[in-house]
């Protein structure tokens, strides 16, 4: 059993971020498809979207994956925040440069 450490923590906090925004992402909810749609993207891209943050979520939980987890993480929130900015979203765009933020402490050995 692992006990509770920065890297851990932030790992599952992260995680359930990633977990919680791709169900509201693939569920495509009101204010999810009014965006994509007033930002001028197809129909249903944002189930897509959702998809790939529900596969960082997962990555980033499995030991295995872990490393290659937060690459994938780390650039799908990039392109996540660069999409926002670039929409004048930048309220929306604050929690991904949290993530930006503490993505890295995921990756301190907890041995």
């Amino acid at each position: 059993m692992h006990t509770l450490s920065l890297p851990i923590v932030t790992t599952y906090a992260i995680s359930l971020a990633f977990g919680i925004v791709g169900v509201l992402q693939f569920a495509g909810v009101g204010i999810v498809r009014r965006s994509y749609f007033r930002w001028g993207y197809h129909t249903h891209v944002f189930r897509i979207t959702g998809a790939l943050e529900l596969l960082a979520a997962v990555l980033l939980l499995t030991s295995s994956a872990h490393s290659p987890g937060v690459v994938f993480a780390a650039v799908i929130n990039f392109i996540t925040v660069v999409l926002l900015l670039g929409n004048s979203a930048y309220v929306l765009a604050l929690p991904g440069l949290a993530i930006m933020a503490v993505l890295p402490l995921t990756l301190i050995p907890t041995h």
